[in-house]
């Protein structure tokens, strides 16, 4: 026998799961917790399966229970994605698109690339997030996020990949710094100095918190900035040093007393991805972005090598 889902449960069952509670769950679906309750009650006797494990300290989803939100994703995705198709050809906004990238793409690459986006397509809205990469994995696959920009060494097999650029993490010290004329320093040999650090949200933060905790060292933070160009100020009054990307890195020294030294470790250099579900199943304007940062990428690659190539050399006579 076929079982017909209601929208309102699947969305309920999701708020539940992210919230680890039924009574957050229905509050977030504006439903009164005792209709949630049976709603949820109907919907696992219908399945003839139990969804949720039910303690004093809230709910958790069962296996059954991950299976069924996992997919509740997906659905609710499709039919937004759907709704986003439909209004192309309606008057106002045509669509809504969610893009999660780590804090590399975001602060360096990304926002020439959506200013232009959203000139050519006044009628899309977007929420755009950071995240760690392997957080980004995850909501790409679970639905929660249409376009994903990761980076490093993380497992994407389920999911569609596009190169995008590379992104290399190196130390910026102040001039006159005894790290200044090294070629480069390994991240371990760091932790002896003061850092300036950024934000406990942004994704480099939590990325060197987890090398740190891997090495058994702590990260002596002096001070935490909101972005790039503060960081790099903060270095510049010798506050301390910073771990940055180094195109934000090579952009501020132009302007400040700042020395950049390349990391020796491994995850130092990143090769990122742009990743999605499924190309085919994005909406026409959410393909139209993915396109636009292919399109930027291979122009970053180009000025790069042209950048490196050697100059002929001029006869004279």
């Amino acid at each position: 026998m076929a079982i017909h889902f209601d929208l309102v449960d699947l969305r309920l069952m999701v708020r539940v799961a992210e919230a680890n509670s039924l009574t957050r769950g229905a509050e977030a679906s504006h439903i009164s917790l005792p209709a949630a309750s049976t709603r949820i009650k109907n919907l696992e006797e219908s399945l003839g399966l139990k969804l949720l494990y039910r303690t004093s300290q809230g709910v958790t989803l069962t296996p059954p229970g991950q299976a069924f939100v996992q997919h509740a994703r997906t659905v609710l995705a499709q039919l937004e994605h759907l709704s986003g198709d439909l209004q192309e050809y309606a008057k106002g906004i045509k669509g809504h698109l969610r893009v999660y990238a780590n804090t590399t793409a975001l602060g360096e690459f990304l926002p020439p690339v959506l200013r232009s986006y959203l000139l050519a397509h006044p009628d899309v809205n977007i929420d755009l997030r950071e995240r760690l990469s392997h957080d980004i994995v995850r909501a790409v696959s679970e639905g929660q996020t249409d376009i994903g920009i990761v980076a490093g060494l993380v497992r994407t097999e389920n999911l569609e990949t596009l190169p995008y650029r590379r992104d290399r993490l190196v130390l910026v010290v102040p001039k006159d710094h005894a790290l200044a004329g090294r070629q480069e320093v390994a991240f371990a040999e760091t932790l002896d100095c003061d850092h300036v650090g950024l934000q406990e949200s942004s994704a480099i933060h939590a990325f060197l918190r987890q090398v740190c905790d891997q090495l058994h060292r702590p990260l002596r933070l002096r001070i935490q900035v909101g972005n790039f160009e503060a960081a790099c100020r903060m270095v510049e009054a010798n506050v301390g040093v910073a771990i940055l990307p180094e195109s934000a890195a090579r952009r501020h020294a132009q302007t400040m007393a700042i020395a950049i030294v390349p990391l020796s470790d491994p995850w130092a250099v990143r090769e990122m991805k742009i990743c999605v579900r499924s190309l085919e199943a994005l909406p026409a304007f959410a393909r139209e972005l993915v396109d636009l940062l292919v399109g930027d990428a291979r122009a970053a690659a180009r000025a790069s090598r042209r950048r490196s190539s050697p100059r002929p050399s001029t006869a004279t006579a």
